[in-house]
């Protein structure tokens, strides 16, 4: 998050404030702070100004700082949100609805070719592999808009790669579950970061 490029378009400054918008309800004066960047939404609009930059640094800062992002707290239930475009991935560990980080990565050449199915799974394993140290012996919940990944460990596995990537679920005590594409909104948004190059990642942003 603190390192989100600057939007270049209508379309990438839209998804940035996809992912704020998602959590507003913490951030006070919401629509203050985000209206020179809504504002350039508008048909024909879109002229990056001081005002525009101003507002795009302090809803990065805020969004990742209290009371937005929440402290870890291995007594709650973790939550991770993910999710997969055509050339990324975005993934958020959450708890009580709090974020507690969120990474994005684009995906390196050789998965561009995945299926979404695989891109989906792809995203899931991102954040288990990232945050495995903090899931590893707490029963979790995966959310995803990929209905059928929740019956990943039960469904036929079509392929080696696939095979392999289950093995990886397996020694860990977690559940699916289905979230609509227009619900998962912070994850859909993180996913569509325009990296500067294939493979690239953001940092994660935690409190830990």
């Amino acid at each position: 998050m603190k390192v989100w490029p600057v939007p270049t378009t209508a379309k990438a400054l839209r998804g940035f404030l996809v992912l704020t918008e998602y959590y507003r309800k913490f951030i006070k004066g919401y629509g203050l702070i985000s209206k020179p960047l809504t504002s350039l939404l508008k048909k024909d609009a879109f002229i990056w100004n001081t005002e525009a930059d101003i507002a795009f640094k302090q809803l990065k800062r805020v969004v990742t700082s209290a009371p937005v992002l929440a402290l870890l707290d291995f007594s709650k239930r973790f939550v991770v949100e993910t999710d997969a475009s055509g050339k990324g991935i975005g993934v958020v560990l959450m708890q009580e609805g709090r974020p507690i980080a969120y990474l994005s990565k684009a995906l390196a050449a050789k998965n561009l070719r995945l299926s979404v199915y695989e891109k989906e799974f792809l995203a899931l394993l991102l954040a288990v592999n990232k945050w495995n140290h903090y899931l590893q012996g707490n029963h979790f919940i995966i959310r995803t808009d990929q209905r059928s990944l929740k019956h990943i460990l039960v469904q036929r596995v079509g392929s080696l790669l696939q095979q392999k990537w289950v093995s990886k679920l397996l020694p860990l005590s977690h559940e699916v579950q289905y979230k609509k594409g227009n619900d998962n909104r912070a994850a859909d948004a993180l996913s569509r970061i325009e990296h500067d190059e294939i493979g690239a990642q953001t940092n994660v942003i935690t409190t830990q």
